[in-house]
């Protein structure tokens, strides 16, 4: 089983990657056939080609976030952060609770997005 250090150590590493990483690089945190629903009740990415798109959307955009909570246990973390992205002179922070679910190697084989426009507000 993956320890709490490592998916620790993935969940900082992703959210950083949210903030100023590239499509190319949030994709290699997930295994091959893991699925992306974001926000939960929305399209799900199954693969790693579909969740590359997926993050390619907010590629151009300034984007900033923020950890509020982080909470281990077993192979799965929720987390509870702050998004904030500026695409060309709109800005809106989100704030969404995700759930991931990591393999043995450490990968995110499953995550889960939980918000709605009422969890976003416009700067």
């Amino acid at each position: 089983m993956v320890s709490a250090e490592v998916i620790t150590a993935a969940v900082n590493r992703y959210l950083e990657l949210v903030a100023t990483g590239t499509a190319d690089e949030i994709v290699e945190l997930y295994a091959d056939d893991a699925t992306v629903e974001d926000p939960v009740g929305g399209e799900v990415h199954i693969g790693r080609p579909a969740i590359h798109a997926f993050y390619k959307n907010v590629e151009g955009a300034k984007r900033a976030t923020e950890l509020h909570q982080l909470r281990v246990a077993g192979h799965e973390a929720a987390f509870f952060f702050a998004i904030t992205v500026d695409a060309g002179g709109h800005k809106v922070r989100i704030e969404p609770i995700d759930v991931m679910v990591f393999n043995s190697e450490g990968k995110i084989t499953s995550m889960k997005a939980y918000w709605t426009f009422a969890n976003a507000t416009q700067i």
